[in-house]
């Protein structure tokens, strides 16, 4: 599967389920690790879970290889790597907390953008 393909097979799956606040940020020049981050927020933890859940159902059914997933016994923060795709889904206190959309970002930059479905 493409990169663009599998970002918007991530952003589909994030929106089937009413994630909130998903943003993506083009890391491609910042990072060699992956060439999009994609950041999104659960309502309860049991939301979260659902969310990097189907997103994995989605992926692998159309044939995609998830390199791994982190945190999904806690599900405050469920990380799921993608290769091209890393996405975070979160608690909106950890959100906040860790502010990852600051952090890979260096000041004003167009390549963030929050989407809305």
């Amino acid at each position: 599967m493409q990169t663009e393909e599998l970002k918007a097979v991530v952003l589909d799956a994030l929106a089937d389920l009413k994630a909130d606040n998903i943003c993506v940020i083009d890391v491609k020049d910042k990072t060699s690790i992956t060439d999009y981050m994609v950041i999104a927020s659960g309502t309860s933890s049991r939301h979260v879970k659902s969310l990097a859940e189907n997103l994995l159902t989605d992926v692998k059914g159309r044939g995609g290889k998830p390199l791994g997933v982190e945190g999904a016994a806690g599900s405050d923060w469920v990380l799921v790597d993608l290769g091209e795709v890393v996405v975070h889904v979160m608690m909106p206190a950890a959100r906040t907390f860790y502010d990852l959309e600051s952090f890979w970002q260096d000041g004003p930059d167009e390549s963030a953008s929050m989407v809305e479905h």
